[in-house]
């Protein structure tokens, strides 16, 4: 790997549709969700930093730096993706939500590509229908618009890149990858999607 690439894990919203549960820490088959997201991750990225607003002890167990969103009040993907930025060196920073257990394993690979052979700032996953606005490759270079962004009372992630030069990696190849969690339902289904993988 020739760039350096980080990753932030997202773990710092309020998870109103499960109750308020931190979705992170749902056991899902006996496992925290996000043990899932790191083992995906791990072996594609650097270092790997974890975004949490609370239960930041928890999340310390997993052995990467706990960072917490700089603004108050919980304003979404973007603050988190902020701290990040702040706290990494890398030439590109990967954003992962917690809740996707199942991310591809050639994510970082196909993303950087894609990056590299365009002229863009960042690349979005799609599942081969829609984009996935929380998994990204970026470069630390946007930070600042996201900062003036989320200081104009906007907090849409979807609606910040739209203002970017962007591109999009399909994975249509993997139509389980982006699999995530928002109601107890869906958490029951994914379990059976992993007991079958």
């Amino acid at each position: 790997m020739s760039q350096r690439i980080d990753a932030v894990i997202l773990a710092g919203g309020m998870a109103r549709r499960m109750g308020g549960e931190d979705k992170g820490l749902v056991d899902l088959l006996g496992r925290p969700m996000i043990a899932y997201v790191i083992d995906r991750v791990k072996p594609q990225v650097n270092q790997i930093l974890i975004n949490a607003n609370r239960n930041q002890t928890r999340y310390a167990e997993f052995g990467f730096p706990v960072i917490a969103d700089l603004e108050q009040g919980y304003p979404g993907p973007l603050a988190g993706m902020i701290s990040a930025l702040d706290k990494t060196n890398a030439d590109l920073l990967l954003v992962v939500p917690c809740d996707c257990p199942l991310l591809p394993k050639d994510l970082v690979e196909r993303m950087a590509q894609k990056l590299q052979a365009s002229e863009a700032d960042l690349a979005v996953a799609s599942d081969g229908e829609r984009e996935q606005p929380v998994v990204m490759l970026l470069k630390p270079t946007v930070r600042d618009s996201m900062q003036a962004f989320l200081d104009s009372g906007r907090r849409r992630i979807d609606l910040w890149y739209s203002e970017h030069p962007v591109v999009v990696e399909s994975f249509a190849d993997q139509p389980s990858a982006f699999i995530n969690v928002n109601t107890n339902e869906q958490k029951q289904q994914l379990a059976a999607e992993i007991s079958q993988a």
